[in-house]
């Protein structure tokens, strides 16, 4: 296990690695990250000893740019760590030593993405910088977590909201006591929630997900939605657009496993917002 005398020396490679030339050759940085010297000029690292070098590497250059990030806010924050399996080989990023085994070989940090030994992982020092891509939502996510990933003193909701009442809702009636509509609160919050970042990118992962379903289930459903939009064509008349069939059918299509009356409740307006994407989009998904 690494000493804090170790540590250190790490941060220095860490120096040396940002402040290599742009025409400093791969096999010195690789040379860097393991602290050997390559020898002979020409001459080449065993390829294991190369791919553990790259990990190295990786683990290094994370821990320098966080280093020197002026704009880091400098909230401790201690790693989320699960049990996780590693496909091909993995060297724990904190003793350096290969992670033996098939399955459950270690650790990894579901908010960063570092890997370690279960036992590395008591040493770790608090110093979690989360993924933005592995934080899912703005919502019921802890609060440290959720600003050192969007790099900010304050979670960006607590910005907003506060700045749109100050701006125009300071003098309305009632303002923090009167309770707002339920429906207007829940798409605020879905609007923060909202995982996938543009149309395009949320369709394709809806179609990644229709493409899962059984042969059988795939043509009902395929076939169901091209009647609902038909029937949205004629909304003029019968009122039936894509939102208020959602809302129809929303519950019987994506009724959760479980029978439970506060789940349903809670994934209604999830389940009439995925049919309605289905419905609107039905001739690119299907």
């Amino acid at each position: 296990m690494f000493s804090q005398e170790l540590w250190l020396e790490n941060e220095k490679k860490c120096a040396v690695v940002r402040k290599s030339k742009p025409g400093r050759k791969r096999q010195e940085l690789l040379a860097v990250a393991l602290g050997v010297k390559v020898g002979v000029k020409g001459s080449f690292l065993w390829p294991p000893l190369r791919l553990f070098a790259c990990s190295q590497i990786s683990s290094l250059v994370r821990r320098a740019a966080l280093t020197h990030n002026d704009n880091h806010f400098n909230y401790e924050k201690t790693h989320n760590f699960k049990v996780h399996t590693f496909r091909g080989p993995h060297w724990c990023e904190y003793c350096a030593n290969f992670m033996w085994g098939l399955i459950a070989q270690g650790v990894q940090c579901s908010d960063c993405g570092l890997n370690v030994h279960k036992q590395c992982s008591k040493h770790v020092p608090n110093d979690c910088q989360p993924d933005l891509k592995r934080i899912k939502k703005v919502y019921c996510c802890d609060l440290t977590t959720l600003v050192k990933a969007h790099n900010t003193q304050r979670p960006m909701v607590v910005d907003i909201c506060i700045r749109e009442i100050e701006a125009r809702g300071l003098k309305s009636e009632g303002l923090y006591r009167v309770s707002g509509f339920t429906e207007h609160i829940e798409d605020v919050k879905m609007a923060f929630d909202r995982e996938i970042p543009n149309a395009d990118e949320r369709l394709e992962a809806v179609h990644e997900v229709l493409m899962l379903l059984p042969p059988a289930h795939y043509e009902t459903l395929r076939y169901l939605m091209i009647h609902l939009k038909k029937v949205t064509m004629n909304e003029k008349d019968n009122f039936m657009g894509a939102e208020n069939l959602g809302i129809v059918f929303g519950p019987t299509l994506m009724r959760p496993p479980e029978d439970s009356t506060l789940t349903t409740l809670h994934d209604m307006r999830y389940q009439k917002l995925i049919v309605q994407i289905l419905i609107e989009n039905e001739d690119v998904l299907f």
